[in-house]
């Protein structure tokens, strides 16, 4: 599996942050705020894959664009970034040594976190 960072939603996700389209939640709840599949098939009923695309921080060259296993770590609910989602990508790409995500993530955690402090 190749994964990478998917740039789109890297810019997606800070021009959210930046217009503070965030929710600051904690780490543990991204559980309960995570889209659901049900969610995710709803949004790319209703808008397609290129949208559905920024919203997930990596891209498995390995699957095919139209495929949900193409998209790894979701960050926000497809309205706003969630913060527990930020950190829950930022811990799962350091375990995988993905380090283009990871860097990026971090950075993306920071943003949020000075945006609110």
């Amino acid at each position: 599996m190749t994964v990478k960072l998917n740039r789109t939603a890297f810019d997606h996700a800070k021009s959210l942050a930046r217009k503070k389209k965030v929710v600051m939640d904690d780490r543990d709840d991204w559980s309960e705020h995570a889209p659901s599949a049900d969610d995710e098939n709803s949004y790319l009923d209703q808008h397609g894959w290129k949208e559905y695309s920024r919203w997930y921080l990596g891209i498995d060259t390995e699957m095919g664009e139209e495929t949900k296993g193409h998209y790894k770590f979701p960050y926000g609910d497809f309205r706003k970034v969630h913060r527990c989602g930020v950190i829950s990508a930022e811990s799962r790409a350091a375990q995988n040594d993905y380090d283009d995500i990871a860097k990026a993530v971090a950075e993306l955690h920071e943003l949020l976190d000075g945006e609110h402090a």
